[in-house]
């Protein structure tokens, strides 16, 4: 059988593969077979790329994926679910770097204008990539200030630096070779670039950036693909491509804030928002046993405080307690809970929280009003009310979740800080509000030792 044929159709079952994987990823209850799957798909595409290109001497590919894998499961294995979102960012930045050494080993071959135009792009956003993850990781593991990184002429400068990626990117074009000082030059920049295209962006909108750094790194693996001509590499580029594109914009609707808005406004550089008085209501544990003990309708609302805690475990047992004492249970989820899309879902579903008590923001609202007690865990920016009445605040705009129009809140955390994004928060000193002060685990086991 033709060589190209095999390969052709191995692509197909990987792409498939690719296809029905995401389609899995989109619900809790087959994430993980739709990582499998797509995974599996992985390997077919990688095995078929090289049969087809020929490759005799496999030990160096072989010693690679070894090494490869043992890491990665390591990775995957101790990372904390607190460092979940850098590792996320690194993988971005990984895949950003990968397919900026494919296009320069493109370079090496047979090169028409299209092939040098994909490998410019290749480089380009794969650059981008690279270094515009390290500045997230960063921000995110607090290695440098999670704030708005602006000085004067920030734009005028990104626009400069923009225009001579392309002037060098079309001398590069005019004269492509692998020694060219257009290609050093063009490499040089796209890295620049990404690293400034992150600094002005905030903590509050490290979401929105790693949806966006996850589409970048699939639109230039799909720029990979055309300059080496792998059908496959295309393909995965672009569902990567289409589906961080897609996320980021749920992510910007859920802050309802624009791309332009997250990319260009520097958040919280300038807005702080208004001071906030009123006085501080403290609860210990046994009085919040009372409370929930004769509560029907219960909500937590988890927030980056319970990764922090690793309190999701004992969030589960407690609702277990309450459910047998009579009291409905739900968990609201808001999109931008935590610090990457979709990190709360994570965490509880790896609690084994059963997948129908999680409710989106637009379900958990409109009954807000008749739950008895909200519980916020670890939560600050996506429950502050500043969103819906301080125009001067930076997050004046966002949807939130309405815990403080619940009949009771519980806050759970250790200090009255602000949370990520910097911003006071009115509801700490709300007339429904309690604060329970203290490690989010440790105060929920006490609760949990109440009901014993």
């Amino acid at each position: 059988m033709n060589i190209d044929l095999i390969a052709n159709f191995s692509y197909i079952v990987a792409a498939l593969l690719f296809i029905v994987g995401l389609k899995m990823l989109g619900s809790p209850a087959t994430a993980r077979r739709g990582n499998w799957l797509s995974s599996v798909g992985m390997l077919v595409a990688v095995t078929a790329g090289l049969f087809n290109k020929g490759i005799i001497t496999y030990d160096w590919i072989i010693v690679g994926m070894i090494v490869g894998a043992i890491i990665g499961a390591t990775a995957a294995r101790l990372v904390a679910m607190t460092s979940m979102p850098e590792m996320v960012a690194l993988f971005n930045g990984f895949g950003g770097i990968a397919s900026l050494l494919v296009g320069w080993a493109a370079l090496f071959g047979v090169t028409t204008d299209f092939t040098v135009v994909t490998i410019c792009l290749a480089m380009l956003i794969g650059g981008l990539t690279f270094t515009g993850s390290l500045v997230a990781f960063a921000k995110l593991s607090e290695l440098i200030n999670s704030k708005a990184l602006v000085f004067p002429g920030q734009r005028f400068f990104n626009g400069l630096l923009l225009i001579a990626i392309i002037a060098i990117a079309v001398l590069f074009y005019m004269e492509p070779a692998v020694d060219s000082k257009f290609l050093y030059a063009l490499i040089g920049l796209s890295l620049l670039l990404g690293i400034m295209a992150v600094i002005p962006i905030g903590g509050a909108d490290m979401p929105v950036v790693i949806s966006l750094l996850n589409s970048y790194s699939g639109i230039a693996a799909c720029a990979a693909g055309f300059a080496i001509n792998n059908n496959i590499l295309i393909v995965a580029g672009s569902l990567v491509g289409a589906s961080g594109i897609i996320l980021t914009k749920i992510m910007c609707k859920a802050m309802n804030r624009s791309l332009a808005n997250v990319l260009f406004s520097g958040f919280g550089a300038v807005k702080t928002g208004k001071a906030i008085e009123g006085v501080v209501k403290p609860i210990n544990v046994e009085d919040a046993y009372y409370i929930l003990e004769a509560a029907t309708n219960v909500s937590f609302v988890p927030g980056y405080g319970m990764a922090v805690a690793q309190a999701q475990h004992v969030v589960k047992e407690l609702g277990k307690i309450l459910e047998a004492n009579g009291c409905e249970v739900s968990y609201a989820i808001h999109p931008v809970a935590g610090r990457m899309p979709g990190h709360m879902n994570v965490l509880l579903a790896e609690a084994d929280v059963p997948y129908e008590q999680l409710l989106e923001m637009d379900e958990i609202n409109p009954r807000i009003e008749t739950v008895d007690v909200a519980i916020v865990i670890g939560a600050n920016d996506v429950v502050n009310p500043s969103a819906r009445t301080d125009e001067d605040s930076p997050i004046y705009g966002m949807p939130i979740i309405d815990v403080d129009k619940a009949r009771t809140v519980f806050v759970l955390k250790r200090s009255m800080a602000s949370g990520f994004a910097g911003v006071p928060n009115p509801l700490f000193f709300g007339e429904n509000t309690r604060m329970l002060f203290g490690d989010a685990k440790e105060s929920i086991s006490g609760v949990i030792a109440e009901f014993s």
